[in-house]
C-alpha cells in the first residue's frame, strides 16, 4: 500500500458531508452534479469514483463543465471548494517535494553543535545567525514528534529548552529577546505534549503553563493559542468535555488565522460529538475545513504545530465514529491508514494510524464482528510511538462494548488484558510495559 503524496481536498469533503443533515454519500453528490443545468446541458456522467478522485486530491482542477456544475450545485467557486487552478499547482508540487531528513534528531544535534561553537567563538552572548539556527533546531524537533520515541525526544527537548532559556539572561537586542522567548515557548509546548504522551500529567501541565506565559510575554497569539489547545486536548482525554469547549474559546480569542485556530475548532467538533451535539459537531468540522483553506500550504506538514489537510480527515474519522456514523467514520479512518502507510507497510504517523485502527475497532464491535474489532484494537496498541493517555481512553471505549456484548468470549478477554497492561503502564509511568 503506497504512501499517498496528494493533498486531500477537505473543503469539498466537508461541503458534501454537511448536506441533508446526515450528509450526502459520494454517489448522491455525483447524481446531484449530473442533475444541475450544466450537468444536463453537457450530458455529464459524474460518478462516485470521480467524486472520490476529487476529494483525494488526485484532480486539482476539474474540466470546465464540471466546474460550472459544481458552482451551480454548491453556490461556491471551484477554488472555494478546495480546487487549485493551474497557476497555483506548481507551488503545491514544490511544497510536497520537501520531506523530513531521515534522522531529524541527528540533523538537529549537528546543527546545534555548530551553532554553539559559533556562539562560543563570538565575543557577544549571541552571535550572528544564532537565532536563525535556534529556529531551525526547534522546527526539526517539532517535525520529529510524530515518529521519534517520546522519552528520547522529551529528554532532547528538555536539554534544548534549558539552553535557550539560558540565552535570555545574556546580552540580546529587544528583537532577539522576543524571538528567543518565542522559540523557548515552542519548546515548552512540545515538551508538554511529550510529557502528556508519557502519562506525566503534572509535568505536562507545568510545561503548558510555561508556554502560555512565554506566549503572553512575547505577545505571540498563536503560541498562546496552542497552549490553550493543549488544555483542550488534556480535557478531552480526561472526559471533561465542557472544559474542552471553554479552553477552545480562550484559544480562539488569540489564535488569529493560524493552524492553532483550525485545531481548536476541530477539538470543539470532538467535544460536541461526545456531548451528542450532532449539528454543532458537523458545523465545527465544516468551519475547520473553511479555516484550513485560508492557510498557505504547509512547507512541513509533519510539524506538530501545523495543521494539514490529512489531520482534518483524522479528526473527522473520530467525530463520526463517536456519533455512530459508521460509514463515514470507516471511510475517513481507512483514508488515514492509506495516506500514512509506507511502501514497506510501516507508518509515518503511528499515533494517527493507531487512532484510525481504534475507530475501525469501534465500528466492527458495533457491527458484531468480534474478531475484526479485536484485531484492529490490538494493532492500535502495537505501535511503539503512542500517546498513552489517549490510547487508554480510546481503548477503554472499545473494551466497554466488547465486555457488554461478548462477555466470556476469549478474544474480548484478550483485548481486556492488553488494555489493563496499558493502564498499568500509564499509572506506573512505565511505557515500556507496552
Amino acid at each position: 500500500m503506497p504512501e499517498m503524496s496528494t493533498t486531500p481536498n477537505v473543503q469539498l469533503t466537508a461541503w458534501r458531508e454537511a448536506q441533508g443533515g446526515t450528509g450526502w454519500s459520494r454517489s448522491q453528490m455525483a447524481n446531484a452534479v449530473n442533475r444541475t443545468p450544466a450537468g444536463i446541458a453537457e450530458g455529464l456522467v459524474c460518478d462516485e469514483e470521480r467524486i472520490r478522485r476529487w476529494e483525494r486530491g488526485e484532480v486539482l482542477w476539474p474540466h470546465p463543465p464540471y466546474r460550472r456544475a459544481l458552482e451551480e450545485l454548491t453556490g461556491r467557486s471551484a477554488e472555494e471548494l478546495g480546487f487549485l487552478p493551474p497557476s497555483r499547482q506548481r507551488e503545491r508540487r514544490l511544497v510536497a517535494a520537501r520531506i523530513l531528513p531521515q534522522d531529524a534528531l541527528r540533523t538537529e544535534a549537528e546543527l546545534f553543535s555548530t551553532m554553539e561553537l559559533a556562539r562560543m567563538a563570538d565575543v557577544s552572548d549571541i552571535g550572528p545567525g544564532t537565532v536563525e539556527a535556534i529556529q531551525e533546531a526547534v522546527e526539526l524537533l517539532c517535525r520529529a514528534y510524530p515518529t521519534t520515541p517520546a522519552r528520547l525526544l522529551r529528554d532532547r527537548t528538555k536539554q534544548r529548552l534549558s539552553y535557550v532559556l539560558g540565552l535570555l539572561n545574556g546580552r540580546l537586542t529587544l528583537a532577539q529577546h522576543r524571538e528567543v522567548l518565542v522559540q523557548a515557548g515552542w519548546l515548552a509546548a512540545l515538551l508538554g505534549c511529550l510529557h502528556y504522551d508519557l502519562g506525566e500529567r503534572e509535568h505536562a501541565e507545568a510545561a503548558r503553563l510555561g508556554a502560555l506565559q512565554m506566549g503572553k510575554q512575547a505577545d505571540h497569539g498563536e503560541l498562546m493559542a496552542w497552549a490553550h489547545e493543549m488544555a483542550a486536548w488534556f480535557a478531552l482525554t480526561e472526559g471533561r468535555y465542557e472544559d474542552v469547549l471553554e479552553a477552545a474559546e480562550r484559544g480562539k480569542a488569540v489564535a488569529g488565522t493560524s493552524s492553532a485556530m483550525v485545531q481548536l475548532t476541530l477539538q470543539e467538533a470532538k467535544a460536541h460529538a461526545r456531548l451528542r451535539n450532532r449539528r454543532e459537531a458537523g458545523a465545527a468540522l465544516e468551519h475547520g475545513a473553511a479555516l484550513l483553506a485560508k492557510l498557505p500550504t504547509p512547507r512541513h506538514p509533519d510539524h506538530h504545530f501545523v495543521f494539514d489537510s490529512t489531520k482534518w480527515i483524522f479528526y473527522a474519522a473520530t467525530v463520526y465514529a463517536w456519533q455512530g456514523d459508521d460509514v463515514r467514520a470507516e471511510e475517513h479512518a481507512r483514508e488515514i491508514l492509506t495516506r500514512h502507510t509506507r511502501p514497506d507497510g510501516s507508518t509515518n504517523a503511528p499515533m494517527r494510524s493507531s487512532n484510525a485502527h481504534l475507530d475501525l475497532s469501534l465500528i466492527y464491535a458495533r457491527r458484531g464482528d468480534l474478531d475484526a474489532a479485536v484485531e484492529e484494537a490490538l494493532t492500535a496498541f502495537g505501535y511503539e510511538r503512542t500517546t498513552l493517555p489517549s490510547l487508554v481512553y480510546r481503548g477503554a471505549e472499545v473494551d466497554r462494548i466488547l465486555r457488554e456484548r461478548y462477555r466470556g468470549e476469549r478474544r474480548a478477554a484478550e483485548f481486556h488484558e492488553r488494555l489493563m497492561t496499558a493502564r498499568r503502564a500509564l499509572t506506573e509511568n512505565r511505557p515500556e510495559l507496552l
